[in-house]
């Protein structure tokens, strides 16, 4: 056994019943002890570890148990090559919780002559400036109000650099296409809730692994961003926490409610926002006393819980009315388990091969998607197999920030080439598609009618158009709603149909009707939700249950 005494406080604490900890630190507890205090070929820094707590009590600020634990793995090695243990950090805690002051003080700490590595740079990397600069300015601010620090260190406006190990902290924003060939020992990743993809986040750490242990960095809140960059590293987090993978592929801190009840509990508080554990510091009282005045301030105006819940909270929720379904709903059309469950377990497809069932299409903007698919009544549910088309051309000039090619080695949709996505690929979907399933509607709207038409029914197939697809938004909105939240949508394991749909915006008009619109007109597409509401407006017309069909026919 390994051991270090801020890690084994902090466990101590958890032990004796004096902080609430969520699931997921719960399970970080018990993989660290099953798979990582165990191990013999491994050590703390322990020397280390109290010189950059003692640094950021010195000059920065006194460091809660949660901040000291957190230090401990960053000093970790391997006792034959001293390299890190840990390469990636993950720390999710909710809004206030000093994630940024607590990397101010690792990141300076790993810049300076006691951590003893020459010219070992920082990136911290946002997506704005502004939240880029946080902790550069933090730590210019803090070097230039000491005349101590000022001879050991150099602030300058977009940098601050080490006189002695010539090592320099600076920011970026995400956008990586001019970041090639940097020299970083470590980078921070600010705020990594926005990113849709780790194609900037790959650029950035490509310069990784030139200076001696390397270190990555991530750490914000939640958002709103599903089946991006941060939803993948909680699933990889969860691997960790599992023991499914490597023991080291990252170190996972996250601090969220269990159960979006716990918001009525303010001692449960303290699972997303370890500030609030007993004995609170002085800056913890203040925090906690407005995070309290704006959950009372929720009674009066209950349109702040989204963003109360998900940035305070660390427990993404969705205003319905701007989204279809909670994301826990959109999940559950591929699987059983909730988004964060320890264990993610498939659903079940139900048999549709030779059933009858109602094409959907999509084609109005066929210089960018397109998407076609086949509805399914089994039962209470409906089960939605769609396939897209996306011009290679359109994807090259927009960054969609989605991991389009991952898709389509998945089979989820085709990439195409030609100014425009030819009728023909749509076409020959349908009919491939009839070869096994009972297929002879298509519904679509009149946008390419004249394209879409005559293509079509040369090859047998009867088209149903809605005229104004908006005015079916409306009387579809009550049944999709329902059959969200009753779990009677199937997309089977399909995160580019979770994509669409989680990219609709409900737009509730004066008359109280609704539409279906996009969230961002350009990147965030719909195209293949908008070809399963197609299917849905003529499934209960088309997609009679077969055995009421057959007893029907029988003349008793």
């Amino acid at each position: 056994m390994i051991n270090n005494k801020h890690v084994e406080h902090y466990i101590n604490l958890y032990r004796n019943g004096k902080i609430k900890l969520n699931k997921e630190r719960v399970m970080l507890i018990e993989y660290l002890e099953r798979d990582v205090l165990s191990r013999t070929d491994i050590y703390f820094d322990n020397k280390m570890i109290d010189d950059c707590i003692n640094f950021g009590e010195k000059w920065y600020f006194p460091l809660q148990d949660f901040q000291k634990f957190l230090i401990a793995f960053i000093f970790l090695f391997f006792k034959k090559t001293d390299r890190v243990f840990y390469r990636k950090f993950l720390w999710m805690l909710g809004r206030g919780g000093g994630k940024n002051g607590l990397f101010s003080v690792v990141a300076h700490f790993l810049i300076s002559e006691l951590h003893g590595i020459p010219e070992y740079n920082i990136s911290v990397v946002a997506n704005s400036e502004d939240q880029a600069k946080t902790s550069p300015d933090e730590i210019k601010k803090t070097v230039r109000r000491h005349s101590v620090l000022q001879k050991a260190f150099k602030a300058w406006e977009s940098k601050t650099t080490c006189i002695r190990t010539q090592s320099e902290i600076r920011y970026r924003t995400s956008n990586g296409e001019t970041k090639d060939g940097l020299r970083d020992g470590a980078v921070g990743f600010d705020e990594c809730h926005q990113y849709e993809s780790n194609k900037d986040v790959r650029v950035h750490i490509s310069g990784l692994g030139k200076k001696k242990n390397p270190r990555e960095f991530y750490f914000g809140t939640d958002g709103y961003v599903r089946e991006g960059f941060l939803d993948k590293m909680k699933e990889k987090a969860l691997k960790v926490l599992r023991g499914e993978t490597r023991a080291n592929a990252l170190f996972p801190f996250i601090c969220k409610l269990d159960s979006a009840d716990e918001v009525d509990d303010p001692t449960m508080w303290e699972k997303a926002q370890p500030m609030f554990c007993e004995p609170r510091s002085e800056y913890a009282e203040e925090l906690f006393y407005t995070v309290n005045e704006e959950y009372l301030d929720m009674a009066d105006d209950p349109s702040n819980r989204e963003e109360f819940m998900t940035k305070r909270m660390n427990w993404p929720e969705v205003d319905l009315e701007k989204s279809v379904a909670p994301w826990e709903e959109i999940w559950s059309t591929g699987y059983t388990t909730a988004p964060n469950a320890q264990e993610q377990i498939l659903r079940k497809v139900p048999d549709t091969l030779h059933r009858t069932c109602v094409g959907g299409l999509d084609y109005a903007r066929i210089k960018d998607f397109a998407s076609v698919g086949l509805l399914f009544k089994v039962n209470d549910d409906y089960v939605w197999k769609t396939h897209s088309f996306v011009r290679r051309e359109f994807i090259k000039k927009v960054k969609l920030n989605v991991p389009i090619y991952e898709w389509e080695e998945q089979g989820l949709l085709t990439v195409v080439d030609g100014p425009v996505i030819d009728i023909q690929h749509i076409v020959d979907w349908f009919v491939a598609m009839r070869e096994k399933y009972g297929l002879n509607t298509i519904v679509g709207d009149t946008f390419r009618l004249d394209l879409v038409k005559p293509a079509l029914e040369a090859e047998g197939f009867e088209l149903e158009f809605i005229r104004n697809p908006r005015a079916i938004h409306s009387l579809l909105a009550p049944k999709v709603e329902t059959a969200f939240a009753k779990r009677n949508i199937i997309y089977g394991d399909n995160p580019l149909m979770r994509w669409f749909t989680n990219n609709v915006l409900v737009k509730t008009k004066p008359d109280g009707n609704k539409e279906y619109l996009k969230k961002d007109e350009l990147r965030r597409k719909t195209d293949g939700f908008q070809a399963f509401i197609h299917a849905l407006f003529k499934a209960d017309e088309i997609l009679i249950d077969e055995e009421e069909f057959f007893l029907d026919e029988i003349d008793f």
